[in-house]
């Protein structure tokens, strides 16, 4: 795609967001719809209030301590299955599950913005009945856990977990000229609607496993597991996730943490740089504790899954 090909570290900031901005961004932070039916449940899929299907996953034993995951754009609870097989294999109960319009949830023509997706969040654990929870965020879903916490507040949680996340606010504004340019999410934006396949196939060969550096050894498993993960959700869905992860801004939501959290990011990261995240989410979360890795990418619960499994597991027993 020669858009996306032409140069590299083009590519890695115009991607300064894998988990990433949109048509306008006006609704960004519209109030989900009223609610028109209580929640319901099967074995594997949440019907929400406003009518949409999100499907889940509950492994481990079911008096075990709960860990919930929320995944990246434009992935699917598929992409926690290594954090989900170790902790489990650990005693914990672990729920994921597919954000509204990804994976194998619903697709929705509204309602593809970071409030909507913190109250399906809400209407897992209050579904389930989950108590004493950790939530795990990874980039586009960090931003979930952290306006879940904006919305509904702690009382379900015990601790959270920031992976490679997009907290606190990715777009560059008066108050944040530290961001990125809306020109750089317009052009994923268009690149997305041209030919999304394309657009997944480059980001997962390039930027989001770093195999775009030199010396990096090529897994063809992690970029087609990306690419099918990607393809599984819907296009408009996708698209407007663009706009929830990049221009959604969650330093107020931030500072309504208040219970231990653990902030994971690679120093290495092309798609969300750890300066204007990771690190500025630190100062912004009482009782922080920040984990920079060496020269690791954004896909480091993949390429660094050893080290996060652990690293997770230790702040579960802290």
């Amino acid at each position: 795609m020669k858009l996306l090909s032409r140069n590299l570290s083009v590519l890695a900031v115009a991607f300064l967001t894998t988990l990433i901005a949109t048509p306008s961004l006006a609704g960004l932070n519209s109030n989900p719809a009223t609610p028109v039916a209580p929640l319901t449940k099967t074995a594997s899929t949440i019907t929400t209030r406003d009518g949409v299907q999100i499907y889940y996953k509950d492994w481990g034993p079911k008096d075990g301590e709960v860990i919930t995951f929320s995944h990246g754009w434009p992935l699917s609870s598929d992409s926690w299955e290594s954090q989900m097989m170790f902790l489990a294999s650990k005693g914990y109960r672990v729920v994921a599950h597919d954000r509204r319009g990804h994976g194998r949830s619903s697709q929705p023509w509204e309602g593809n913005d970071m409030d909507h997706y913190a109250d399906d969040l809400a209407a897992v654990l209050d579904a389930l009945d989950l108590k004493n929870v950790t939530l795990v965020g990874f980039s586009t879903g960090g931003g979930e856990v952290a306006r879940y916490i904006g919305r509904h507040g702690t009382k379900r949680v015990k601790k959270v977990a920031l992976i490679s996340s997009v907290t606190p606010f990715m777009l560059q504004t008066k108050s944040n000229p530290g961001g990125l340019p809306l020109k750089v999410f317009d052009g994923i934006r268009k690149a997305s609607m041209e030919n999304r396949s394309q657009l997944y196939l480059d980001i997962a060969s390039g930027p989001f496993y770093g195999f775009n550096r030199p010396g990096a050894e090529t897994s063809q498993g992690l970029i087609q597991s990306f690419w099918a993960q990607g393809m599984q959700g819907g296009n408009k869905n996708t698209y407007d996730s663009i706009a929830a992860f990049s221009a959604t801004d969650f330093r107020e939501d931030l500072k309504k943490f208040d219970v231990p959290t653990l902030i994971l990011h690679g120093d290495d990261d092309q798609i969300v740089p750890v300066d204007n995240s990771a690190r500025a989410a630190a100062k912004l979360v009482s009782n922080a504790k920040l984990v920079i890795y060496p020269g690791a990418p954004h896909g480091l619960v993949d390429t660094h899954k050893n080290r996060v499994n652990q690293d997770l597991l230790k702040f579960l027993q802290d």
